[in-house]
């Protein structure tokens, strides 16, 4: 396991501290937790922009996101996100 360090503003520095408190963590097991988190969501949003544009099929987004297609087509429907175009269509339904 790699070793991140990072300077932290006194109000991030704080927010932290709370969160520490309240899930009742160590300092290091809330940072590994909030950053698992971050880069979750991240991958989702990109999967979801790259799906949007037209760059990706609703497959290959579903792969970028770390999701099976099932739940990334909820997230596409919670996100208001529309999948279905002609360029990767025919991928999508082989796919599945």
């Amino acid at each position: 396991m790699g070793t991140v360090s990072a300077r932290l503003p006194e109000d991030i520095e704080s927010e932290l501290e709370a969160y520490v408190d309240a899930e009742r963590l160590d300092r290091s097991t809330a940072v590994r937790r909030l950053l698992a988190d971050g880069l979750e969501t991240w991958r989702q949003d990109r999967a979801l922009e790259k799906l949007a544009a037209g760059e990706v099929s609703f497959t290959r987004a579903a792969e970028i996101a770390d999701m099976s297609v099932w739940d990334f087509a909820q997230l596409a429907r919670e996100r208001d996100v529309t999948w279905v175009g002609e360029d990767h269509l025919e991928e999508d339904l082989d796919a599945l």
